[in-house]
């Protein structure tokens, strides 16, 4: 690919955000240094709001700021910077809208009293060597009802004169364009996303998620983050996304809501799932107790290799938790009956499908007590090579299992999200300087 330096950008050229989102950025001599996250305007009443920068990804949850200035063509499919990079995180400035998370989807109105139109695309153009502005928008028909707003399907480009109330939008903003581009992230990516976003816009993306993507997300989140997304439902919704949560996640949220909050969501979660964090939630928050999980891969010890396969290929069981089969006697659901021992996921794949568990248990993967701290459960797992260790009352029943992702999330500062976030005054005055 040439992508040389010298390559010169005519003035008025017209770029549309939604194509420029996810295109590949590259240095002078066609490296790829990361690809577009989102754009970065300024919006002013008096005049066309200017676009000051990017924000590229370039590497997994590493965002950073690119000035315009330091673009130096965009192409179809290549932006070709500088190749100048600070490659400390973004961080978005009160005076700054994000293109992509903040504007699309917002609804303006038409000034020729025509009603109200749905940003689905914004047009930007170069109107000096290093001066971008927001031209025109791409906009849809929408009508508003008491059941919300609804789509006409009728589009059209228009001039940003053409609309009012770009910058103040009144009620909560649709999210669906956002969503739809996050499809794919992993929820720790998408977590990470949502903190980069003003609060109100965080919480207005979090609404409008699936409930089983929405848990997903909450377990990656910091605690506060979550606990002001869940305080933002409706109490069934709530609900329900505690209901899809692993327990011990669900528990560690509801143990620091006020206790009518606490007490009224367990009341309207699923009885069975209910059960499990009220259990969780008696023991202290740095034991095994309070780490585990209550929903490990547990099997009898008749079950064959073939069923352990199948189980551990649920979706909804984490990496940690997969790799380790608990083996108890009958019941099954924690408390179960007797812990006998373990299957490791790589035993069992050396195994034919009809291999009975019990023939091929590890009865040397040492359990642990729901008091035990988290240093003692720290020197189990790097001791044996574990990615989860169960935990057991003084009758051998299992109660759950703690997973090395549980002991990580607390052996880590609270703020280990956000530790390289920080950026001075002076750097942000010398954000667009290039």
């Amino acid at each position: 690919m040439n992508t040389g330096a010298k390559t010169v950008r005519t003035l008025g050229t017209r770029v549309f955000i939604a194509r420029l989102a996810g295109t590949d950025v590259f240095d002078p001599i066609g490296d790829k240094v990361g690809r577009v996250h989102d754009v970065v305007s300024i919006l002013r009443v008096s005049e066309a709001p200017s676009i000051v920068g990017l924000v590229v990804e370039v590497s997994s949850r590493r965002r950073v700021f690119v000035p315009f200035s330091r673009v130096t063509s965009i192409k179809p499919g290549a932006v070709i910077t500088t190749g100048l990079l600070n490659m400390r995180r973004f961080t978005q400035r009160p005076v700054e809208t994000l293109v992509v998370s903040q504007l699309f989807d917002r609804v303006v109105t038409m000034k020729d009293g025509s009603g109200p139109v749905r940003i689905a695309d914004i047009a930007i153009e170069q109107r000096l060597p290093k001066e971008w502005r927001i031209t025109q928008l791409f906009v849809e028909r929408v009508r508003k009802s008491t059941l919300g707003i609804k789509r006409s399907g009728e589009t059209m480009l228009v001039p940003l004169s053409a609309v009012s109330s770009l910058i103040s939008s009144a009620g909560v903003q649709d999210a669906t364009s956002l969503i739809a581009s996050t499809h794919d992230l992993k929820a720790a990516d998408l977590a990470d996303l949502l903190q980069d976003l003003p609060k109100e816009r965080m919480l207005e993306v979090a609404q409008q998620l699936p409930d089983e993507r929405l848990a997903d997300v909450l377990e990656e989140l910091p605690e506060d983050r979550s606990i002001d997304v869940l305080a933002a439902l409706e109490p069934g919704q709530a609900a329900d996304v505690l209901n899809v949560m692993q327990p011990d996640d669900a528990a560690d949220l509801i143990v620091d809501m006020p206790s009518t909050v606490a007490s009224n969501l367990l009341n309207l979660m699923e009885p069975d799932e209910a059960e499990d964090v009220r259990r969780l939630m008696k023991y202290e928050e740095h034991t095994a107790g309070g780490l585990m999980t209550t929903e490990p891969v547990i099997l009898p010890p008749d079950a064959t290799v073939a069923q352990l396969l199948a189980g551990v290929r649920r979706e909804d069981i984490p990496p940690a938790l997969a790799a380790l089969v608990l083996i108890v006697r009958p019941p099954l659901e924690t408390p179960t009956g007797r812990y006998l021992g373990a299957v490791h996921i790589q035993r069992a794949l050396r195994e034919p499908p009809q291999t009975l568990l019990g023939t091929i248990l590890d009865t040397d993967v040492d359990a642990v007590a729901p008091g035990a701290t988290i240093g003692t459960i720290t020197r189990l797992l790097a001791t044996y090579n574990l990615t989860a260790i169960p935990v057991i009352d003084e009758n051998r029943h299992l109660l759950g299992a703690v997973s090395v992702d549980d002991v990580l999330d607390n052996l880590l500062p609270d703020d280990w999200r956000d530790q390289d976030a920080e950026i001075t005054d002076a750097e942000m005055e010398d954000r667009y300087d290039g």
